[in-house]
């Protein structure tokens, strides 16, 4: 299990992969979102923003208290997610392989799919 701050050191990581991307690329996939990554072995979830300036707004917060619905869900074990960020776990065998559960728009899906 990892700890609260090596998940967000993995979502810093995912931000840096984002901001990489040419200016071009991200204006034709980010669409601004709100995200929440619910990590149900650190019983934590850390809310944000996806907009073109990357992810904005990070914070956690206990799984028991309740926050508005955010636009993209991501439920993930938190070593899963740190591979993820670190790109030892491929995001498309993850979620065919039910180690990632995503709730969102198929049109958002898509988007996030083609930019990262």
């Amino acid at each position: 299990m990892s700890s609260i701050d090596t998940c967000l050191a993995g979502i810093e990581k995912v931000n840096q992969r984002i901001l990489a991307q040419p200016d071009e690329k991200r204006r034709k996939y980010i669409r601004e979102r709100s995200l929440s990554v619910e990590v149900p072995d650190l019983e934590t979830v850390f809310d944000m923003r996806l907009t073109l300036d990357g992810l904005v707004d990070i914070t956690h917060r206990p799984a028991d208290r309740p926050a508005p619905r955010a636009q993209v869900r991501i439920t993930v074990a938190s070593e899963d997610l740190v591979a993820l960020a670190e790109d030892r776990l491929d995001a498309a065998k993850a979620v065919f392989g039910r180690r990632v559960r995503i709730d969102a728009s198929v049109g958002d899906l898509l988007r996030v799919r083609k930019l990262l």
